[in-house]
């Protein structure tokens, strides 16, 4: 799983979420950073207001935490989720001898981007993209 500073330099660089069912957060700032919650259709849902969108704890009465704006939460994106966003740039995964690299192709320049799970490379890959996208 990413960690909370390299999703929210994604989320920084200009990743949007748009919460689905499965997905990981974290609501940090709130001594909760370590708390990674899932979303899922009994317990935590997205409910969709004209303000935006607000993340319910559903069943969760004993808690002091009821619901959450979207906009307090931060997204921390599975392996799966970050290989679909690096689309046609993606050229491959390997492994190396202390973790993973992966491999981007964008205007037939190559580029490598490293990390100890493929997670992490893949983020590290996706970061680079976004920011270049950016600048450009």
């Amino acid at each position: 799983m990413l960690s909370v500073a390299l999703a929210r330099a994604l989320r920084d660089a200009g990743l949007h979420w748009t919460p689905a069912r499965g997905d990981s957060f974290v609501i940090p700032g709130r001594e909760m950073d370590d708390d990674v919650f899932v979303l899922s259709d009994m317990t935590i849902e997205v409910h969709r207001f004209p303000t935006g969108p607000v993340i319910g704890f559903n069943g969760t009465t004993e808690w002091a935490l009821d619901a959450v704006e979207q906009s307090d939460t931060l997204w921390i994106p599975a392996e799966h989720q970050l290989r679909e966003l690096l689309g046609d740039a993606f050229a491959g995964l390997a492994p190396t001898g202390n973790g993973y690299r992966v491999t981007l192709r964008v205007d037939g320049a190559t580029s490598g981007y490293e990390g100890a799970d493929p997670a992490e490379a893949y983020a590290r890959a996706l970061l680079d993209l976004l920011t270049s996208r950016r600048a450009a």
